[in-house]
């Protein structure tokens, strides 16, 4: 599935990197729809449970309370950098996608923060797919 993936895409995706804070064409879409890995398609986000953090240090990615449905990601223990985080990953390709914390200004407490790269985001209204990475579909 990856020879469609940008580079952006594929370095974290594939090799776990982290896009610059404030640049993902998906930080301040407001659309109704769901939030799909990049890579495979899955739904992995709804609209309805993104949000605008407020928490400190993880401002610049876009945030999400709650995954679309049970199942749709991988959680995994993550100690690199020299930080104890939880990684998310698509259930069904693997495909890194971000981190989750825990935080107080989330409705239940978590805050998926997720690169734009990693996901494309797929209209409710008419079916239109936007990229993440901001490349043309």
């Amino acid at each position: 599935m990856t020879k469609k993936l940008s580079s952006a895409q594929k370095k974290i995706l594939l090799e776990k990197e982290t896009e610059a804070p404030f640049t993902g064409a998906l930080l301040h879409n407001q659309a109704t729809g769901a939030y799909v890995c990049a890579d495979c398609g899955t739904e992995l986000f709804s609209s309805d449970t993104k949000y605008d953090s407020k928490t400190p240090g993880l401002l610049g990615w876009p945030s999400f309370y709650d995954v679309i449905k049970a199942g749709a990601v991988k959680l995994k223990n993550d100690n690199e950098l020299g930080m104890q985080r939880t990684e998310v990953s698509c259930s069904k390709c693997g495909g890194h996608l971000g981190h989750v914390f825990d935080a107080d200004d989330s409705p239940n407490g978590k805050h998926y923060c997720i690169n734009s790269c990693a996901l494309n985001f797929k209209s409710e209204d008419d079916g239109t797919i936007v990229r993440g990475d901001g490349e043309a579909v």
